[in-house]
């Protein structure tokens, strides 16, 4: 087994292994700054990630989903940010051993609070991800704590955890989007399709 670093609750591993992995087999988006690896996750501090402990991939199932995860953030700065340049891809994944919750009342018995998951207290979700990691699941199915979607967290680490593949690439227009008027723009010219 991979050793994460940490000391896990017996309860909750044992909870976790009684749950069957799942095959994920599908579409993704995910949302980066220009001109970065769409594929390439990262070890900062996160709702999933413990920070610096393993990298974790975050995506969303619905492009809407990954557009309100990043613009959210963005929302809590005291200026938007107007400067920095975002895309949207589209990607192909397949994850064979994910741990599927299906709503937020599936992670209470695991200690997450229902009423606090939109909140930065990440105590709960981050050990159950380093849980889940040190079973071997290659990742998470799990509710959105921004969108009414769920989203795909790829622990990267884990040898053949994923298989990723860029589909298309697209500008962000935030201004668009802050503004409801469409969320995704290339205005650059046409969208960038990988095949």
């Amino acid at each position: 087994m991979a050793v994460s670093g940490r000391v896990h609750d017996r309860a909750a591993l044992d909870a976790l292994e009684a749950i069957d992995p799942v095959l994920f087999e599908g579409e993704v988006w995910r949302i980066t700054r220009k001109g970065r690896d769409a594929t390439r996750g990262s070890a900062a501090y996160g709702r999933w990630s413990p920070g610096a402990l393993f990298e974790v991939l975050y995506t969303s199932l619905e492009r809407e989903g990954a557009l309100a995860e990043i613009g959210y953030r963005l929302s809590l700065e005291p200026v938007w940010p107007s400067r920095l340049a975002h895309e949207l891809h589209q990607i192909a994944a397949r994850v064979d051993r994910a741990l599927k919750f299906a709503d937020i009342a599936s992670l209470a018995p695991l200690g997450v609070d229902a009423a606090r998951y939109e909140s930065f207290d990440y105590a709960a979700t981050q050990a159950i991800a380093a849980a889940a990691r040190f079973l071997e699941f290659d990742g998470l199915m799990v509710p959105s704590a921004r969108h009414r979607s769920a989203n795909l967290v790829v622990f990267m680490d884990r040898p053949g955890a994923a298989s990723l593949g860029v589909r298309s690439t697209r500008d962000v227009d935030w201004t668009a989007w802050r503004n409801g008027a469409g969320p995704v723009r290339s205005p650059g010219g046409p969208e960038k399709v990988f095949r």
